[in-house]
């Protein structure tokens, strides 16, 4: 390195980047190179005791559980079904379907019953009460408490059918 004297005083020297970014580099692939992976310490062999044998799925109905609504001219209910089963065309089909539906899952809170479905089929004309009704029905209940009981959370509708 040289210095050469000019009127001012001594000429500034710049750094060469290129050397020095191979410098770098090479530390990095070094390090890289000779850097141990430490396995970690301690015993982590923990022995979990032996689980209930799950329960077959042949307990429950085949997916999804299909709810058929008949609407008459009025738009009034004529008829509920579950599964071409007919459950009457009045309040008190609601609460047979909702004790048909706690039939078929066994018992509230069941988690094989999280991936069961209700297909509800509503005629176009239907009033909407009704299909309101049909899914509280399916979902589930208010027991004795005051607390909400889940039954199958999963609803979905077929296309509206136009009345015969």
């Amino acid at each position: 390195m040289r210095f050469s004297k000019q009127r001012s005083g001594y000429r500034r020297i710049e750094a060469q980047m290129a050397p020095m970014i191979d410098v770098v580099f090479l530390l990095l692939i070094f390090f890289m190179l000779t850097l141990k992976v430490v396995s970690s310490e301690g015993d982590f062999s923990i022995n979990m005791p032996i689980g209930a044998p799950a329960p077959s799925n042949d307990d429950l109905p085949m997916l999804p559980i299909k709810v058929r609504l008949t609407a008459d001219e009025k738009g009034q209910l004529a008829g509920v079904s579950l599964n071409n089963q007919q459950l009457g065309n009045t309040d008190v089909a609601f609460e047979r379907l909702n004790t048909e539906i706690l039939r078929l899952i066994g018992k509230p809170g069941n988690p094989l019953t999280k991936d069961m479905e209700v297909e509800i089929d509503a005629d176009f004309g239907l009033h909407y009460r009704y299909t309101v009704q049909a899914i509280s029905a399916c979902t589930g209940k208010v027991n004795s408490n005051g607390q909400p009981v889940k039954y199958i959370e999963k609803i979905k509708f077929s296309q509206p059918r136009k009345p015969e």
